[in-house]
């Protein structure tokens, strides 16, 4: 590994330090940064070419080098001969400006070490392409050894050094002297162009119309530098030493076999017996083999042929080869037709931008990339231009990759997404949106393409918002949650309610059903449901799009709308807008199903939250109890105000209006708001205050001995039971008349609590607990499960379970057998079941008391079902209980005198 770093150190050392080197001290850097060295080209392919860029505008620029170093062997004379033909081919080439030359942006300088010149950007020359790749880099960069020439690459190469030509022949009266691949410049963009004019020969008379040209004898013994190559030569050039037009068009024929022959000319040539090899190729031009010519094409073989021809004049000039059959292909014409561009009008460019998305598939993706793709941006400077010219881009793009689309397209693209004007602008980019998105960066869409949607949703073009609207969804999801909140959806409530159009007003509100659930909750509540009914129209697309939105923020798990806001706000509007006139049944029946989806959902929700509040409030009420009570028949003492409400509340019950007794319902597991577990947490902690105070301690009460008192005490009590019952007021409640025995059954007024009234009788006593009447547990109903309010008839029957803790046999001992008397085991049903089987629904069982109508408790003589039932008079009672008591005070005289 360490070795391999030494190895590629030394060579980013040497590569650094050859580049150093070449330039050190020339004028051409203070101007220009020099790069890397990317190819080679010229006479000999003895200049070096370096990419580079203008440090004040940061153009890109080639440099071209020649090293001094490399004429080292030869002979001062010889060095300066070399020197003048390198220069006077810079100097000529400097002085030409024609698209098919080489354009050179610096002119020569010179420095103690080098020559060096600046030119456009360039790929490389010709014969690097070909295979030559003599004074390149080591090792050779990959761009240049895997490059193929295209079909219409070379149709096209061919046809612009045959204008090249035509330039210099006809318009400079020039012969170029020396064209051959190495002296063949591609530029960046593709373009072939013309360089090295170091042994160019001009007119001797340029003002006539037949020009002359004079050419000098071949000298073998200068350096090969100071002599053109001789493969590419015209035999004239060296047998007779004459020289035309013509010479430079056997070359292009040379060039021609040698392009589709691997880079080889038609005949090798001895450099050092140059006569006798041009006399042997000579004769085998005028002979010329059929088999020679095999590799080209059959269309321009025959071209090719007559330019190898031995005679000049048979050669075709290069005006007449800009016009072969050959060059007529489509891609080539294509090529030519944007090199012509800058020459054509307005019109004349928008006719061919229309038509060409036709040929671009049929050119091969380097060709459209690098040839084509500048051309077409160069005219985004043109605003009335950038309407034809923007579908070639996106078309070019979408077959490039996106490191392709970054790198040649997007930096173009930029300044376009700022364009208002024309509206066609707009049009096209949110057509293409779905590859805009695909392949510009996350942000890129944030700085360039979404203002540009923006921009879209605010045009005045009805036709540019809908379609706005339409592609919004489609890429909503690269979009962050503050540029939704805060610049998106005021624009798509803007456009739905300032619109005049009845399609962007329903795609608004489509758009906004379809990124719903890219928004947060109460974001949708407070901003977006309230926007709805804000819209003035009334169609009804209009409305079946406000309620696809309540029904999809209803429905969606995210979102849902509270019961609160459902019961206030949305089911009044929903309401009110299902009865609109313009619906038909099917909307109707739409709005009616969405409804009652919400009525549905808000009972279920509120019931379940009373259901909840219910459950906690039992065992919150059973904390108390088990907390403040000792479950002991020794506690005694007047009941709590809780102990009242738990004895008259409904809050045991499940709320049935038949009365009957079931068990509570199981809690929903639904959440609780905010609120209701505030208020769970403070009677949670309310009550772990009652649980941690310390429990009453009863006071014991020491028994008398006496059975003379502890008599006397007892029918004190009852006399004072007999008078309290006695005093009892019916008459304004009508009531049925009860036997003397159930009477009988009421405890002494001395353990009776406070006062509770039933809510038709006045106020009543109810034993004490551990007295007459303990505290059941939570969650068993103390009159049976049917009662729903502390309006509801108490259960009495409930009083005779629990006869141990009742200890009541002493009452019954105290009358006389000779009186009929119901005993308290008497009173409970048969079976041992409860009163509170009366109240449970589908029972028919009356209950077993004897002489009395215990049916008045049943649920058909309940006051809350049955009101007829009170229709008896007050007096029948009254001299009911009348008489009771006289039965009563009998008894106790016969056994206490």
């Amino acid at each position: 590994m360490e070795s391999m770093l030494n190895k590629l150190k030394s060579t980013v050392t040497k590569v650094t330090a050859d580049v150093t080197s070449a330039v050190m001290g020339n004028p051409v850097t203070r101007e220009f940064e020099v790069g890397r060295h990317i190819a080679s080209g010229g006479p000999g392919m003895c200049w070096r070419i370096y990419n580079g860029t203008k440090k004040s505008t940061k153009q890109e620029v080639a440099v071209f080098v020649f090293d001094k170093k490399m004429i080292d062997k030869y002979q001062k004379f010889d060095k300066d001969q070399i020197f003048d033909s390198l220069k006077r081919g810079v100097q000529q080439l400097t002085r030409l400006r024609h698209p098919r030359l080489l354009t050179v942006q610096h002119p020569l300088e010179e420095s103690r070490d080098c020559l060096a010149f600046c030119t456009e950007p360039v790929f490389a020359s010709l014969s690097n392409v070909l295979g030559h790749w003599d004074n390149l880099p080591s090792p050779v960069p990959n761009d240049i050894k895997e490059y193929k020439l295209y079909d219409v690459e070379t149709k096209y190469g061919l046809l612009q050094i045959s204008e090249g030509l035509s330039f210099l022949h006809s318009g400079v009266k020039m012969v170029h002297g020396n064209l051959c691949p190495e002296n063949i410049i591609l530029n960046k963009s593709g373009s072939w162009k013309i360089m090295g004019f170091d042994f160019s020969i001009s007119s001797i008379n340029p003002s006539d119309a037949d020009p002359k040209y004079s050419c000098k004898e071949w000298e073998p013994n200068l350096p090969p530098l100071c002599l053109p190559n001789p493969e590419y030569l015209a035999p004239e050039y060296i047998l007779s030493v004459s020289c035309d037009t013509a010479s430079d068009m056997y070359s292009l024929g040379v060039v021609a076999h040698a392009i589709f022959n691997e880079g080889k000319p038609v005949f090798a040539v001895n450099k050092h017996d140059i006569f006798k090899s041009f006399s042997r190729q000579l004769d085998q031009l005028t002979n010329i083999n059929p088999a020679l010519l095999n590799k080209i094409p059959e269309e321009v073989r025959d071209h090719v042929k007559m330019l190898l021809s031995v005679t000049p004049n048979v050669r075709p000039d290069a005006d007449q080869m800009t016009k072969i059959p050959f060059f007529d292909d489509v891609g080539a014409v294509t090529l030519q037709y944007f090199d012509s561009l800058f020459q054509r009008d307005n019109l004349q460019k928008s006719q061919f931008y229309k038509s060409l998305p036709k040929v671009l598939p049929k050119l091969p993706k380097r060709v459209v990339v690098y040839r084509i793709l500048p051309s077409l941006t160069s005219e985004f400077v043109n605003p009335d231009m950038v309407p034809f010219v923007l579908p070639n881009v996106l078309l070019i793009a979408e077959e490039c990759t996106k490191d392709e689309y970054v790198r040649f397209i997007l930096p173009d693209l930029t300044p376009v997404f700022k364009q208002q004007e024309p509206v066609q602008i707009l049009l096209i980019f949110l057509q293409k949106m779905d590859l805009l998105l695909t392949k510009t960066p996350a942000e890129d869409i944030k700085n360039s393409v979404l203002p540009m949607v923006y921009r879209a949703l605010e045009a005045p073009s009805m036709q540019i918002q809908e379609l706005c609207l339409n592609i919004i969804p489609t890429f909503i999801n690269l979009i962050d949650y503050p540029s939704i909140k805060n610049s998106l959806i005021p624009r798509v409530k803007s456009a739905c309610l300032q619109t005049s159009s009845l399609a962007v007003r329903v795609n608004s509100l489509v758009c906004l059903g379809k990124i719903l659930e890219y928004m947060d909750k109460w974001f949708v509540i407070d901003e977006v449901l309230p926007f709805l009914q804000q819209i003035p129209s009334r169609e009804p697309a209009v409305l079946m799009g406000i309620l696809g939105i309540y029904k999809c923020t209803f429905s969606h798990k995210k979102l849902g709308i509270p019961k609160e806001n459902l019961a206030a706000k949305t089911l009044p509007y929903l309401v009110s807008l299902s009865i609109d006139n313009n619906l038909n049944l099917n909307q109707f029946n739409s709005f009616m199903v969405v409804i009652r989806e919400m009525l549905s959902r808000m009972e279920a929700e509120h019931k379940t939250k009373l259901e909840q509040l219910h459950i906690m409030q039992e065992q919150q009420r059973s904390l108390n109890i088990s907390g403040t009570e000792k479950p002991s028949e020794e506690t005694k003492g007047p009941p709590s105000s809780h102990q009242i409400d738990d004895i008259f509340g409904s809050t045991g019950l499940n709320g049935k209006e038949n009365g009957s007794s079931a068990a509570p319902p199981q809690p929903n597991r639904m959440s609780l708001t905010l609120e209701e577990k505030q208020r769970l947490a403070k009677e949670q902690e309310q009550a772990a205050k009652l649980r941690s105070q310390k429990p009453l301690a009863p006071q014991s009460i020491k028994p008398t001995t006496s059975a003379n008192s502890q008599a006397k005490d007892l029918t004190s009590s009852l006399f004072t039971n007999m008078a309290s019952l006695n005093s009892m007021s019916l008459s304004n409640t009508p009531r049925a008349p009860m036997a003397p025995a159930a009477v009988s059954t009421f405890p002494s007024s001395s353990s009776m609590g406070p006062p509770v009234s039933n809510g038709f009788n006045p106020a009543m006593g109810f034993p004490a607990p551990g007295v007459g009447m303990s505290m059941r547990p939570p969650g068993s109903a103390v009159y049976g499960g049917g009662m729903a309010s502390t309006t509801s008839t108490p259960n009495f029957g409930a009083l005779a379970q629990n006869q141990g803790q009742m200890n009541m046999s002493a009452l019954d001992s105290l009358f006389t057998s000779n009186k009929p008397k119901v005993s308290l085991n008497q009173m409970a049903p048969l079976g041992g079941t409860p009163w509170l089987g009366q109240f449970s629904p589908g029972q028919n069982a009356q209950p077993a008391l004897q002489g009395a109508p215990s049916a008045a408790f049943g649920m058909q003589a309940n006051p809350f079902f049955s009101p007829q039932n009170f229709s008896q008079t007050t007096a029948g009672a009254n001299q009911s209980g009348l008489k009771h008591g006289t039965s009563a005070n009998t008894d106790l005289k016969d056994l206490f005198g």
